[in-house]
């Protein structure tokens, strides 16, 4: 048995926080994997994740303490079904916008009579023979609300049964508000969408989550009351320490100009 010990932080009232991948390398995912961070989320919607290079990063994070997820392109039962199968142990689903969206997602996720998944499963074997008697409950499935739609129906998507939480996204949100994402932050309607969202989970005890893109961001958002948090990602890291260091570099020397 594997236990989603980011679910189990979560469902104690506790955030959890994860790094995003998109740069669909399995040794990144491995690095990551061991750096302390409760859950890393494979992004298959904008990142470069191939089916072979997401099966090789789930064997690089066998060993690994941070729970693998996994946002799929859309809400699709053969996509999810197919993360689910490789051992994905939670499943992210973007632009969910009604209470009938959500519901496709929950039947996607779990195994009858909860839901229509079907019955069998690949590289997820590896998690022991058990495997279908506590799948259900270690899965953390998670929609994306990220249109003002989705927050007006937030307590009703919520409380569709099987659907564990949610991950927020800001800036399709902001977008559907007629702001533009860099200035999200400036509006005081954005925030207040947001802890809209807060209250629908807090009201069907669900978890609340979103997608931050820095440490910092992480740490705000926990003191919103969001508990599932991506605080980075490795596109984010590697360049923004690239960028760092030629900073650091510059102040002593020329570089990147021609001689």
């Amino acid at each position: 048995m594997r236990v989603n010990s980011a679910k189990a932080k979560m469902l104690d009232g506790q955030p959890a926080f994860g790094y995003a991948l998109a740069m669909g390398s399995p040794e990144m995912a491995e690095l990551l994997g061991n750096s302390g961070i409760d859950f890393l989320l494979l992004d298959r919607q904008h990142g470069s994740w191939g089916e072979d290079s997401t099966i090789t990063a789930l064997a690089y994070l066998s060993n690994s303490p941070a729970v693998p997820m996994a946002r799929v392109v859309t809400n699709s039962y053969a996509q999810i079904g197919r993360l689910l199968d490789e051992g994905m142990l939670g499943i992210v689903v973007p632009m969910v916008d009604t209470v009938e969206q959500a519901e496709a997602v929950a039947a996607a996720c779990r195994f009858p009579p909860k839901g229509r998944r079907s019955w069998g499963w690949g590289r997820a074997r590896v998690y022991g023979s058990d495997y279908p008697a506590w799948a259900d409950a270690e899965v953390f499935v998670a929609v994306q609300l990220e249109s003002i739609e989705a927050v007006q129906n937030a307590e009703a998507i919520m409380a569709v049964p099987g659907i564990d939480g949610c991950w927020v996204g800001p800036g399709d949100l902001a977008l559907s508000m007629g702001i533009h994402p860099f200035r999200a932050r400036e509006y005081d309607e954005h925030r207040r969408a947001l802890e809209a969202v807060v209250t629908a989970c807090r009201n069907t005890g669900t978890i609340p989550g979103i997608a931050g893109s820095t440490p910092d961001e992480g740490i705000e958002y926990a003191a919103m009351g969001f508990q599932f948090i991506t605080a980075g990602s490795d596109i984010g890291f590697l360049s923004g320490a690239a960028a760092a260091g030629v900073a650091k570099l510059a102040t002593s020397h020329t570089i990147g100009q021609e001689s």
